[in-house]
């Protein structure tokens, strides 16, 4: 049952890379229109889906402040300490935000949901949408503060600060943020349009993904992506796993926070490398094989978990 879930889970997942990968084969998608629709997803699909799933979310109706609270300050230290050992091992500054990137920033959005209503049925929908309401734009914020950090040799603060304010997925973000705590909401028409639009970009984002990404370069990137693939599938949810169960979390928290820390790189990783000058021949790598290895790795977290009685 586990394995048929997280199976069920990433299946979907890998058939739009595969499509991608035969449309760009037999000839259907030409480099020019790959960028341009990457280009497309990062300034307007994925914005809007990130503005439409934090408008859904009724932050009114949270109560486990302490939860989430972790959730940020998690966040927070990882990527602190990756921002900081990256450099020490990676000497070329375009993949040191993607390896930030692909090893702090989890596809929580796609598993932590499903994972959740799998495992503790559809009463467990609420608060893993309001998980996903403060954990999708923390993780933004800090891929663009990695990828801007290291966009050039000398780090220029002013242009990282730039950089944050104008990226187009936190501009969608913040919107969504905004209008979900004042209570704004859209016209019915606009709110139908928009939730449209935000079902197109994730299919969209995956497609494009199987479509751009080579594997002529995955034995010149072979360290960075072994790193990047232990460090986001073993190493940082053995750490945040354990400081979870330390810290008193059980249940529904325990299988979220572990679908947090364990969940493949996000798919828009690959798309906010490429649009931001990071090697997005990396980024894509570290998301198809995260992706692909997560389906025995979260079946092995979570077979742990349950066997140690801890959900």
């Amino acid at each position: 049952m586990i394995f048929g879930t997280a199976f069920s889970v990433l299946f979907p997942l890998f058939a739009k890379i595969g499509l991608g990968y035969v449309l760009r084969s037999v000839g259907f998608l030409s480099q020019k229109t790959l960028k341009e629709m990457n280009n497309l997803i990062f300034r307007v699909f994925i914005p809007t889906l990130l503005f439409s799933n934090i408008y859904q979310t009724d932050f009114a109706t949270i109560t486990s402040f302490r939860l989430l609270w972790f959730s940020i300050l998690s966040i927070l230290v990882m990527n602190a300490f990756f921002m900081v050992f990256i450099p020490m091992i990676e000497p070329e500054n375009r993949r040191r935000g993607v390896m930030v990137q692909g090893i702090c920033r989890s596809n929580f959005i796609f598993f932590g949901m499903p994972m959740a209503v799998a495992l503790f049925g559809g009463a467990s929908a609420g608060l893993a949408s309001l998980m996903v309401g403060v954990v999708v734009p923390m993780v933004n914020v800090t891929s663009v503060v990695a990828l801007e950090y290291f966009r050039k040799k000398t780090p220029n603060f002013g242009m990282i600060i730039k950089g944050i304010l104008l990226n187009p997925i936190l501009i969608g973000g913040f919107l969504g943020l905004v209008c979900s705590i004042t209570s704004i909401r859209l016209p019915s028409a606009m709110e139908r349009v928009l939730i449209e639009i935000a079902d197109i970009a994730t299919p969209l984002a995956l497609i494009i993904l199987g479509a751009s990404v080579t594997f002529t370069s995955v034995k010149a990137n072979r360290k960075s992506l072994i790193l990047a693939v232990a460090g986001k599938l073993l190493i940082v949810p053995a750490v945040g796993v354990t400081i979870s169960i330390l810290a008193g979390f059980r249940g529904l928290e325990l299988i979220l926070l572990m679908s947090m820390f364990a969940s493949p790189a996000a798919v828009s990783s690959y798309t906010m490398a490429q649009q931001m000058d990071g090697d997005a021949d990396l980024a894509g790598q570290i998301v198809v094989f995260t992706t692909a290895f997560s389906l025995f790795t979260l079946f092995f977290w979570i077979t742990s978990l349950m066997g140690l009685g801890y959900f």
